[in-house]
């Protein structure tokens, strides 16, 4: 009998702490964002589901981190500062549990905003093993244009592999492995309190 109420009073005690981490993590949350990622060329006819959750937006700061460290050592410098920041969100997917957001900014737009993130990307073991082409694409990429006016005009892209270097005019440009994916059927949730 002893044995039940304890098992019953530890099974409590873990829904508590539980029910109390998933309330403070919606707390800390800026914005969350749910969309299908669809196809765009040799992937046409694919789509997964996306999740992209922002704890807070990188600061000036982390952006001339950034910019210096790939005017100093190009890409691969840029690759070990973003491995260096705190994560300020998470990027979802459905073939792995997600992976930290290093940076994310949002700007304004005439209707509504538009988030801009960047994150390392596992590279697989067989990726360096086999000594492919795209470990060299480690970085993961993604532009989100949110319409508060009529949120069935939300767009995005998801650049799921990317190298970062620059144009023939010096400006900084993503150089892809694979073609971008379309984000569609976006929802922005906000946290109650914080709309």
């Amino acid at each position: 009998m002893n044995r039940k109420l304890n098992l019953l009073g530890a099974s409590r005690c873990i829904i508590l702490v539980m029910t109390l981490a998933t309330a403070m993590f919606a707390v800390g949350q800026v914005e969350t964002i749910d969309a299908i990622a669809r196809g765009t060329s040799t992937q046409m006819g694919k789509d997964f589901n996306v999740k992209v959750s922002i704890n807070q937006f990188s600061t000036p700061q982390d952006n001339a981190i950034l910019k210096s460290a790939f005017e100093k050592g190009g890409h691969d410098a840029l690759v070990k500062a973003l491995e260096k920041m705190k994560g300020v969100g998470r990027l979802r997917l459905p073939s792995n549990t997600g992976y930290s957001i290093a940076y994310a900014v949002v700007s304004p737009t005439p209707t509504g905003r538009k988030i801009r993130f960047i994150t390392n990307r596992p590279v697989a073991f067989a990726e360096y093993r086999n000594m492919t082409r795209s470990k060299d694409y480690d970085l993961t990429a993604g532009e989100i244009e949110i319409n508060d006016q009529d949120k069935s005009k939300s767009t995005g892209v998801l650049y799921p592999m990317v190298k970062v270097g620059l144009n023939k005019d010096g400006e900084i440009q993503f150089d892809l492995f694979q073609n971008p994916w379309q984000l569609v059927s976006i929802v922005a949730w906000k946290p109650k309190g914080k709309e």
